[in-house]
């Protein structure tokens, strides 16, 4: 099974040429506060502040900020829902 997680873009690298290089497009992305590298060649239309689908670590496509922030909630839900309950 795979699993595609929704981040937000907090910051881009552009790279300095057109063409092969453009593949090299990369982006800082948050999860619920942990940063991470994403290669952003598959969402040339991405800007900071956007909502992406990432998949070992490639972004797949820009979400729409509803749904990405409905997905969110879902997940954070179903943490609470198997995090072991205090004594």
């Amino acid at each position: 099974m795979c699993l595609a997680v929704p981040g937000q873009i907090i910051s881009i690298e552009e790279p300095d040429s057109t063409g092969d290089l453009a593949l090299m497009r990369m982006g800082k992305v948050s999860f619920g506060g942990i940063f991470k590298s994403v290669n952003l060649a598959c969402v040339p239309e991405a800007e900071v502040g956007d909502y992406v689908i990432v998949h070992v670590g490639f972004a797949l496509s820009v979400l729409d900020p509803e749904e990405a922030r409905e997905t969110l909630d879902y997940l954070k839900a179903m943490e609470a829902s198997t995090a072991p309950e205090s004594v």
